[in-house]
C-alpha cells in the first residue's frame, strides 16, 4: 500500500497525519485496538457494511470485490477495514476482527467436549450376530472378486486406476452398487490380495499372497482385512469425484490416498468404543465430537459435513457396517477385542459366530443344486467350475448347463470323475437328466482339436517324413505327425527351412495358398529413405590456436602462460543446441524404466506435462507401478513421479568420455 493511500485512510478516520508510513501504520492500529474509538466508528457504518464484517468477522477473512465496488464496500475500503490483497481480493484487518468479535476466538465456545448421543439401543447378541453375518458375505465378496480377476484382470489405464467401464462389470459380477464394488476392490488392493503384474500390458491379478490368504480360516481371513482396512490410506469414497484440477478420480487410481483416513477410523471405532455394548451413535453428534476435537480454521461447522475429515467419517460408518465391523450400526464384540487386545482374540470371538463349512449339496431333477450354506473350499471350487451359480444368499443355487458341463470337461475331468463328484457329495441321489447330460456333452466333447503350429511339412512319401522324425537332429524343431503325409513343427517356417536343408533333404517354401515361393536374388529393398541429418550433439571440430600456427621463435613467446590448475578459470561456452527428444515405443519406454529401476542405473527421457510444455530429463527410476514412474530427476534435485503415457521417449545415458 502506497504512502498516499495510507494518508487517505487516516484523513477517512479522523485521525491526523503523520510524517511516514510507519507512524500512519500505528495509528491505525492503535484506532482498530481502542474499543471506545472503534465502537464510535461502527456505529457511523452503514447497515450493509456491517453485514459484510459479519460475513468476514469469524472467517474466512477474504472476499472478492469488483473494479467498482458497492457503496457499503467502499465505506469500508476507505476507513481501513477492508485491505486489498490483490486486485480483485480485500482482507478484514486481525484487529478490526478480534474487535468484532469482542475478543472471543470461536463463535460459540466449547469448553466441555460434546458428548456422542446413542441415536438406538440394541440387544449386543443381536449386534454380533449382524456383524458376524455381514463379515461372512464380505469374505464371499472378496473372493468372489479374487475369482473374477483369476484369468487376468482388467488392464489398467494410461494415467493409472481401473476405468469406469471395468468398475461397473466388476459391479455387476458382484450383484452391489458401483461405490460399493468400488470399496471391495479397493480393500482388497490395500490387503495386498490384488495388484498389477508389471507386464508391457498391465493388468490386475489377484497375487500370491492372495492364495495364501484363501487357505486361511474364515475369522483369520477377516481378521487380515480388517487390520488393512484400518491401516491404508486409500480412499474409496473418492472415486467418481474429481481432483483440484478436474479430473476424474478412478477406482485403484495415484490419487486416492488421504493420509488422515487411517487416523478418522480409529478414532470414529474409539468413540463407538466409549458407549456401552449394543448402543448405535448419532452420525450428527459424533460429527460433532470430530470437529471439537480437530476444529477447521476460517469456517463454520455444517451439518452435512463437507470437510474431508467429516467425509472420511461419514465413509467409515459405511464401510464398518459393510465390513462386519459394526452390526446394526453399534460395535460388534469382535471389533473391540481387536482394537483392544489384537487379531487372536477377535478372531476367537468371531469363529462361533460364522456358519461352519459343509460338505453337501442337494441334487434336484430341475438340473439344479442347492447349497444350504457355506461349502468347503474343494467342493466349491469343483463346483463353481461344473456349474453356473444361478442366486445367492442364504441358500445358494447352482444350474448345470452344457456350457458348464463342457467347462469342467476342459479342466481335465472325465464323466466318470463328474459322476463320482456328484455321487460323494449329494444328500439327494443324482437326478437322471443330469447323468445324461454329462455323458451327452462328454460323448461330443473333443471330437475336434484345436491347435497352433508355426509352420508345416508336407511330403507325399510318408517314409520321407519317418526318417525326419527319427532323426535326432530334428529333436529342436518339436515336430508332430498330423496325417500320414503332414508334419506340423513349432520352428517358424524360416527356421524350419534351413534346418531341413542343413539334414540334406531340399525342401521348398509354401505360400499360404498351397504355390511355391520363387525367390530372386537381389530383389529386397527398403521402403524410400531419406539421408540422415547430421545431429547438433556431434561434437564439434577443435580448432588449432592461433599461437600454435606460429612459426620460429615467436611461438613460445606469444603462447599464453600456464597458471596452476586452481588459478585457472575456464572460460564460459555457450550452450549446445537442445537435442531432440528421443522416440520410443510404449512397450520400450516401459521395459528401459523397468530395467534401469532393477539395476539403479539413469536414463534420459523425453517428457510432455499437462499443458503439452516438452522437456528433456535424466532420472533414475526407482519404482515402476500403476502406469506411472517414480524416480530422482537429477534435472529438479528431487524424487518425482511421471505417467508413463506422458514419457514420449526413454534413452541410455551415454558413458563419460564416450563420442
Amino acid at each position: 500500500m502506497s504512502p498516499g493511500r495510507l494518508q487517505e485512510i487516516l484523513a477517512a478516520t479522523g485521525l491526523p497525519a503523520t510524517h511516514d508510513p510507519v507512524s500512519a501504520v500505528a495509528a491505525l492500529s492503535a484506532l482498530f485496538t481502542d474499543r471506545t474509538r472503534m465502537a464510535e466508528l461502527l456505529d457511523t457504518a452503514p447497515v450493509e457494511a456491517l453485514s459484510v464484517l459479519d460475513r468476514l468477522v469469524w472467517g474466512p477473512p477474504y472476499g472478492e470485490v469488483t473494479p467498482n465496488p458497492t457503496p457499503p464496500v467502499k465505506w469500508l475500503r476507505d476507513r481501513g477495514l477492508l485491505l486489498p490483497v490483490s486486485t480483485r481480493t480485500v482482507v478484514l484487518p486481525r484487529e478490526a476482527a478480534l474487535h468484532l468479535r469482542a475478543g472471543r476466538a470461536h463463535r460459540v465456545p466449547e469448553p466441555v467436549p460434546p458428548v456422542v448421543a446413542a441415536a438406538a439401543e440394541r440387544d449386543p447378541q443381536a449386534v454380533d450376530r449382524a456383524a458376524a453375518g455381514q463379515a461372512f458375505m464380505a469374505l464371499s465378496t472378496v473372493e468372489e472378486l479374487l475369482k473374477l480377476w483369476d484369468g487376468g484382470g482388467p488392464t489398467i489405464l494410461r494415467a493409472g486406476g481401473l476405468s469406469v467401464r471395468e468398475l461397473k462389470r466388476a459391479a455387476t459380477a458382484l450383484d452391489v452398487t458401483e461405490p460399493v464394488a468400488a470399496f471391495w476392490i479397493e480393500l482388497a488392493y490395500g490387503a495386498g490380495l490384488l495388484a498389477s503384474d508389471g507386464e508391457t500390458d498391465e493388468r490386475y491379478a489377484p497375487t500370491p499372497a492372495s492364495d495364501e490368504w484363501l487357505d486361511l480360516s474364515a475369522e483369520d481371513r477377516w481378521t487380515h482385512l480388517a487390520t488393512a482396512w484400518l491401516a491404508t490410506t486409500r480412499t474409496p469414497g473418492l472415486v467418481g469425484g474429481q481432483d483440484a484440477k478436474g479430473r476424474a478420480l478412478s477406482a485403484l487410481g495415484p490419487e486416492l490416498d488421504r493420509s488422515a483416513a487411517p487416523d478418522v477410523r480409529r478414532r470414529v471405532l474409539a468413540l463407538f468404543a466409549e458407549l456401552p455394548p449394543g448402543a448405535a451413535p448419532e452420525a450428527e453428534t459424533l460429527l460433532r465430537r470430530l470437529r471439537w476435537e480437530r476444529p477447521l480454521r476460517g469456517s463454520a461447522p455444517t451439518a452435512e459435513g463437507s470437510d474431508l475429515r467429516s467425509r472420511l467419517a461419514l465413509w467409515t460408518l459405511n464401510e464398518a457396517e459393510l465390513l462386519g465391523i459394526t452390526g446394526r450400526g453399534a460395535l460388534a464384540a469382535h471389533t473391540r477385542a481387536l482394537l483392544d487386545e489384537g487379531e487372536d482374540t477377535a478372531a476367537a470371538l468371531l469363529s462361533p459366530l460364522l456358519p461352519e463349512p459343509l460338505d453337501h449339496v442337494l441334487l434336484q431333477a430341475d438340473l439344479t443344486a442347492v447349497a444350504p450354506g457355506p461349502l468347503e473350499r474343494p467342493l466349491a471350487d469343483m463346483l463353481s467350475v461344473l456349474a453356473d451359480v444361478e442366486s445367492k444368499g442364504g441358500a445358494t443355487v447352482y444350474r448345470f448347463t452344457p456350457g458348464s458341463v463342457r467347462r469342467a470337461l476342459d479342466a481335465g475331468q472325465a464323466a466318470s470323475d463328474l459322476h463320482a463328484f456328484l455321487a460323494a457329495h449329494s444328500r439327494t441321489p443324482v437326478p437322471q437328466p443330469l447323468s445324461y447330460l454329462i455323458d451327452d456333452v462328454a460323448r461330443r466333447h473333443g471330437h475336434l482339436r484345436i491347435g497352433a503350429a508355426s509352420a508345416y511339412v508336407r511330403c507325399d512319401d510318408e517314409a520321407v517324413l519317418n526318417e525326419i522324425l527319427a532323426d535326432r537332429r530334428s529333436t529342436g524343431l518339436r515336430l508332430r505327425r498330423l496325417a500320414p503325409t503332414v508334419l506340423a513343427a513349432q520352428a517358424d517356417p524360416g527356421s524350419l527351412l534351413e534346418a531341413l536343408r542343413d539334414m540334406g533333404y531340399a525342401p521348398a517354401a509354401e505360400s499360404a495358398e498351397g504355390d511355391v515361393l520363387i525367390t530372386r536374388a537381389g530383389a529386397r529393398r527398403t521402403p524410400p529413405r531419406t539421408p540422415p541429418v547430421p545431429s547438433p550433439r556431434a561434437p564439434r571440430p577443435r580448432t588449432t590456436p592461433s599461437w600454435a600456427r606460429r612459426s620460429g621463435p615467436s611461438a613460445r613467446a606469444t603462447r599464453p602462460p600456464r597458471w596452476p590448475a586452481r588459478n585457472r578459470r575456464r572460460a564460459p561456452r555457450d550452450p549446445p543446441p537442445p537435442a531432440p527428444l528421443p522416440r520410443t515405443t510404449p512397450a520400450e519406454t516401459l521395459a528401459t524404466v523397468q530395467a534401469a529401476a532393477m539395476t539403479g542405473s539413469t536414463v534420459w527421457i523425453g517428457y510432455v506435462n499437462a499443458d503439452g510444455a516438452a522437456s528433456q530429463r535424466v532420472i533414475a527410476p526407482v519404482r515402476v507401478e500403476g502406469g506411472f514412474v517414480t524416480a530422482y530427476d537429477h534435472t529438479a534435485d528431487e524424487v518425482r513421479t511421471y505417467p508413463l503415457h506422458r514419457i514420449t521417449g526413454v534413452a541410455e545415458l551415454a558413458e563419460e568420455g564416450e563420442g
